[in-house]
């Protein structure tokens, strides 16, 4: 991760004070997986009122811009989720637990899982989709 793009998620981390559902050590943990898989890069978007985006490149992508958009939905900034998509042929979804959205991920078809309670099955769940997902981008 590059040190502008540590600096802005920590800035965003730092401020993030509230948080009863438990979203900012998800976010957080997903971050330093990512961070430190070989070939991955992160790009981090800003968008107060809306969301706060991590997107994960693989070095060996050529065709997509990311393998996962990690955001942190930000329209109650107070009771703060996560909806972690990827696109749909990078991911299995066995128990049917995310959703589909045609054309929701940069145009191409997504599967998105939503973090919106602390739950730690789905954590471990979405920690799974992100190493095939970033498997596939790997290869």
């Amino acid at each position: 991760m590059s040190a502008t793009v540590q600096q802005e998620v920590n800035a965003f981390l730092d401020a993030w004070t509230v948080d009863p559902n438990n979203a900012k050590a998800a976010f957080s943990a997903y971050r330093e997986w990512l961070a430190a898989q070989p070939g991955v890069s992160l790009e981090f978007k800003a968008r107060p009122g809306v969301s706060y985006s991590l997107r994960a490149v693989h070095e060996n992508q050529r065709e997509r811009p990311l393998f996962v958009l990690v955001d942190v939905v930000d329209d109650e900034p107070e009771a703060r989720w996560l909806s972690v998509c990827f696109y749909a042929d990078m991911v299995s979804d066995p128990d049917e637990a995310g959703d589909f959205v045609p054309q929701g991920l940069m145009g191409q078809d997504a599967c998105c899982l939503n973090l919106e309670e602390d739950d730690a099955t789905m954590r471990a769940y979405i920690q799974a989709r992100l190493r095939e997902a970033c498997a596939k981008a790997a290869a």
